[in-house]
Formats: C-alpha cells, sequence, structure tokens
C-alpha cells in the first residue's frame, strides 16, 4: 500500500509539474504569438480554467506528500520526501501571494476593460511562475529520488 502511495504522489505531482511547465514555456508564448487582442482573452480564459483547477491540485499534492512523509518518518528517503513537502508548501504560499492576485485580476479582463499595465501585470506573473515551476520541479525530483 506505501508503494502505490508514492507512486500516486509522485505521478500527481509529476502531471502538475507538466502542465505548468507547459503554461510556462508553451502556452504564453503561444498566446504572446496572437495577433490583436487574442492572446489577452486566452490568457484571461486560462486565469479562469486553471485558477479553478490548481488550487486543488497544488493542495492535493502537498497533502500526499505529507501524508507520505508522515508514513515514512525516518526511514531512508524520508528527508526527501519532507524536503520536497516543504518545497509545496513554498509553491501554495507563492501561488496565494504572488500568483493569485494577478490571475484573479486577469481573469475578468477584456479588450474594453483590462488596466493600462496589462502587460507588465502578465509578464510579473510570468516571472513569479518561472520560479514557481522551479521550486515544483525541484520538489518532484526530489519525490522521485525518494522511490529509488
Amino acid at each position: 500500500m506505501l508503494h502505490a502511495l508514492q507512486v500516486f504522489t509522485t505521478v500527481v505531482v509529476g502531471v502538475m509539474v507538466g502542465v505548468e511547465f507547459c503554461v510556462a514555456v508553451f502556452v504564453n508564448a503561444i498566446m504572446n504569438a496572437l495577433p490583436g487582442d487574442n492572446g489577452q482573452l486566452g490568457r484571461s480564459h486560462g486565469a479562469r480554467l486553471l485558477g479553478a483547477v490548481m488550487p486543488f491540485w497544488y493542495f492535493t499534492s502537498l497533502g500526499l506528500a505529507t501524508v507520505w512523509a508522515v508514513v515514512t518518518w525516518g526511514e531512508p528517503g524520508s528527508a526527501l520526501v519532507v524536503t520536497a513537502g516543504g518545497l509545496l508548501v513554498v509553491s501554495v504560499l507563492m501561488s496565494v501571494l504572488l500568483l493569485v492576485p494577478i490571475n484573479n485580476r486577469s481573469k475578468t479582463w477584456t479588450p474594453e476593460n483590462r488596466p493600462a499595465d496589462w502587460q507588465q501585470q502578465s509578464k510579473r506573473w510570468d516571472l513569479y511562475h518561472y520560479l514557481r515551476v522551479a521550486v515544483i520541479v525541484a520538489a518532484f525530483a526530489l519525490l522521485v529520488g525518494a522511490l529509488v
């Protein structure tokens, strides 16, 4: 049963990392290259869609890693899981404090109501997102290392 928890946790975190990496590297680049207001409209739609799903994914990942850490406390590899859990806490804090406020604003933007600095806010969100992706990639790598 423990091995199933470990694999399931790693897969859940890994898929989350894949989605966030894809957004950072590909989706936003695609949106930024669209003509006219289409990129901003696409980013707003993405903020609504992913903004509804990702909180559950982040908290589920953190919860699973916490259970894994508690169940294996003191065993070989448990320090890696605890550290990964700590990084997942950092990613949740980054999300709540840095990314969600921008996301909550941007999901309502249209070409008619967006603020004059919408592009700067989007660039700031992208920067914070790149940092968060680095944090969750590190957490994922630690979980994979704990499996070995």
